[in-house]
């Protein structure tokens, strides 16, 4: 009989402080596939399916493709939306049994009512239902909670190790291999992690993140190192093991692997205060756009109010301020108002419109600013490209605050939650980012690749926001664990 393998995915990243929560109907309008009907435009979480599709089908292998779901981040998903979809997917590897290897695509930062460890709990069952003679493997999202369960629940586990995800099917592939050698016998994959007691969020862009994932990306192939990865942690999900842990793979050793994770762990503790990039206040932030005459804008990540990490998108606090200090040449997307979008629909390019902008899911979005805004452009089921995949942004409205592009205030609002992935947030609806001096995308991170080569410089702004980068202050019940930055030294005692 020719190998047969299972396929399926379930994730959502979980924001505990975030007003939105998650219920089915998030998941059906972010993806909600069954029988691997992905289409043409498929999820960015779709993409690992695929590969293992294709590349099993190239080896003659059988495909059984389970239910695929995964939610916007937001704040906790339902009891009976996770307990639903997670029955799904173990009815169906039940329907495609018996199979060689179960090979499933998760976030592992998803919190569900009842189950702080949600996407554990479905791997744990996993593991109950094909017995310990199953291979089963998990490729898992950098911001993963990497918790003792999901270990023990797997035999192989990789981890995206770019922040922005730019390898998201570097690590699928990644992973396919270990599972082929794996059922050939050639390898016999041995898991161990490391708790590094950090919270934080850590661009790989940057040094020293840069230079240690390239360092862990050498180790794996020499000395039967199999894979190593860094799960970054989220910060903002209030779960007993949230923070930053190292996993190795290695053949057939697990004392091998324990080593080497606990020596790269030592490695990221005593470089601990530089592995986050420096955060501006939001003045410090305005005032260096204001200085700034460069042939290419400033671009500034507001990574507060990503929708990407949970937050709703319709923070106002850069945006008032602007306003209060008549800044102009400075465009902001995707900004989320779904009302203010459907009245720049109605009333057509060039009306002039008396809108109230943002500050709608509750104080971590600030206060509503009423504005008289010029509609600008008008553009319907807009996408913007991140990596090999297309994300939708819904229906885009470009307003303008203002006269003339030097004193004006753009705003690019559309009507589905998204972050900023590339420029396209704001040129889809018609503006030419060229004629600003400063660009705003709602996003902490995944902007980085499409946004590097069009600006003179990238700031990070620490505004307030469901995703606040103030670790010290995050208001967790959950953890009762001691994290650098909130304890100086967590691993005393």
């Amino acid at each position: 009989m020719p190998t047969k393998i299972f396929t399926a995915c379930l994730g959502t990243e979980t924001n505990s402080f975030s007003p939105i929560p998650t219920g089915m109907d998030l998941f059906r309008r972010t993806m909600f596939v069954r029988g691997g009907a992905h289409g043409d435009k498929p999820n960015v979480f779709a993409l690992p399916l695929i590969i293992w599709r294709e590349r099993a089908r190239a080896l003659g292998w059988d495909v059984a493709e389970g239910l695929s779901a995964f939610a916007m981040p937001a704040g906790d998903t339902t009891r009976v939306a996770y307990e639903a979809m997670r029955d799904e997917i173990l009815s169906d590897l039940r329907a495609a049994m018996p199979v060689d290897a179960v090979m499933i695509n998760l976030h592992g930062a998803m919190i569900a009512d009842g189950y702080p460890d949600a996407e554990g709990d479905l791997l744990a069952h996993i593991r109950a239902l094909v017995g310990p003679g199953v291979l089963v493997a998990a490729e898992l999202d950098l911001h993963c909670h990497l918790t003792e369960l999901k270990v023990a629940s797997v035999d192989a586990m990789v981890i995206f190790k770019e922040y922005p995800h730019i390898d998201v099917t570097d690590r699928a592939e990644e992973l396919f291999r270990i599972v082929v050698d794996t059922l050939a016998g050639r390898v016999h994959p041995r898991m161990a992690m490391h708790d590094c007691r950090i919270i934080g969020i850590f661009p790989t862009t940057r040094e020293p993140v840069r230079g240690f994932v390239d360092r862990m990306q050498a180790l794996e192939g020499q000395d039967g190192i199999l894979s190593v990865s860094l799960g970054h942690g989220f910060p903002w999900g209030d779960t007993p093991e949230v923070g930053m842990r190292v996993l190795v793979v290695a053949d057939g050793d697990h004392a091998k692997a324990q080593a080497l994770a606990d020596r790269l762990g030592r490695e990221l503790w005593d470089m601990r205060a530089d592995l986050a990039p420096p955060f501006m206040g939001i003045e410090d932030a305005i005032g260096r756009v204001v200085g700034h005459n460069g042939e290419k804008p400033l671009v500034l990540a507001d990574t507060a109010d990503n929708p990407g990490i949970g937050a709703a998108g319709d923070s106002t606090f850069l945006l008032r301020r602007l306003i209060e200090r008549k800044v102009g040449g400075v465009a902001i997307a995707p900004f989320w108002d779904p009302q203010a979008t459907l009245s720049a629909f109605e009333a057509g390019i060039g009306a002039r419109l008396a809108l109230r902008i943002g500050g709608k899911l509750g104080p971590a979005s600030g206060d509503p600013v009423d504005v008289q805004a010029t509609v600008m452009g008008l553009v319907e089921n807009a996408h913007q490209r991140f990596g090999k995949a297309n994300p939708p942004m819904g229906n885009m409205a470009w307003l303008r605050i203002g006269n003339g592009d030097a004193e004006a205030i753009d705003i690019v609002v559309n009507d589905y939650r998204t972050q900023g992935f590339s420029p396209e947030c704001f040129t889809a609806a018609g503006l030419d980012i060229a004629r600003c001096r400063g660009l705003i995308v709602k996003s902490t991170q995944h902007f980085h690749a499409g946004f590097q080569p069009v600006a003179d410089d990238i700031l990070y702004v620490s505004a307030p926001g469901t995703g606040s980068m103030d670790m010290r202050s995050l208001p967790f019940t959950r953890v009762t664990r001691a994290l650098w930055p909130r304890v100086a030294d967590p691993h005393r005692g």
